[in-house]
């Protein structure tokens, strides 16, 4: 498995509203991150689907490398 691209070395922060669905980027690719753009196309990559319980503001991964997915586990401070 080919690995991600590094978009950014720490988190985007982004105000989410509840019940809505996001797809972060899992490539490193997008030109819209953390979200994606579709830049995946042809790739092993895929979006993650994150769906929003509440309003609030969360720590999308901007390493590609966290654990959790989309969300920011300081995967960043490894690298």
């Amino acid at each position: 498995m080919a690995d991600p691209i590094v978009a950014q070395p720490f988190p985007y922060y982004v105000e989410v509203e509840a019940g809505k669905s996001y797809k972060w980027c899992a490539c490193g690719r997008s030109s819209t991150q953390p979200f994606c753009d579709n830049s995946h196309a042809g790739s092993e990559f895929s979006p993650v689907e994150y769906t929003a319980e509440n309003s609030k503001r969360i720590a999308f991964c901007g390493c590609k490398a966290s654990k959790r997915g989309a969300i920011c586990d300081s995967s960043h401070s490894q690298l």
